[in-house]
């Protein structure tokens, strides 16, 4: 068997061992992808292994913050785990949303592992064209 090593995911790996997994009072990061798409901001959440009732989601103002817990798999008696490598815990992060989107209409949908936040861009945002009136009298100065 040909096996691989990455010093850089063993470093991480460690780094996160000695942190411990992520509690309610300090959750661990989230790898996230944000990008417009149309007249929406879609903001894309990695959480493989999470239920989607172990997710919430908030928006207060303009932040909007998802929190998730990764919680281990019931095991039986006679299991002997040779390798974990799969985070649990508690995920969280916090976005500043611009004064630019509509929070009153924030869509989420959870699908194989990402949940995806759609936020609308708010009317007031959108390009428009300005129409220009024009003086229909004109006045001649004579002198």
């Amino acid at each position: 068997m040909l096996m691989r090593t990455d010093p850089f995911r063993e470093l991480d790996r460690l780094a996160q061992q000695l942190v411990g997994p992520g509690t309610w009072s300090r959750p661990s990061a989230m790898a996230m992808d944000a990008y417009r798409e149309g007249d929406e901001y879609v903001v894309a959440f990695d959480l493989p292994g999470v239920s989607a009732d172990a997710i919430d989601i908030d928006v207060e103002r303009n932040m909007l913050t998802v929190r998730a817990e990764r919680r281990p798999v019931a095991k039986a008696d006679d299991v002997q785990m040779e390798l974990s490598e799969r985070p649990l815990g508690v995920f969280s992060r916090q976005i500043v949303l611009a004064d630019t989107l509509d929070t009153e209409r924030i869509k989420a949908d959870y699908d194989a592992g990402v949940l995806t936040v759609r936020i609308p861009i708010a009317e007031r945002a959108k390009p428009r064209k300005i129409t220009i009136n024009r003086g229909s009298d004109r006045k001649e100065i004579s002198g």
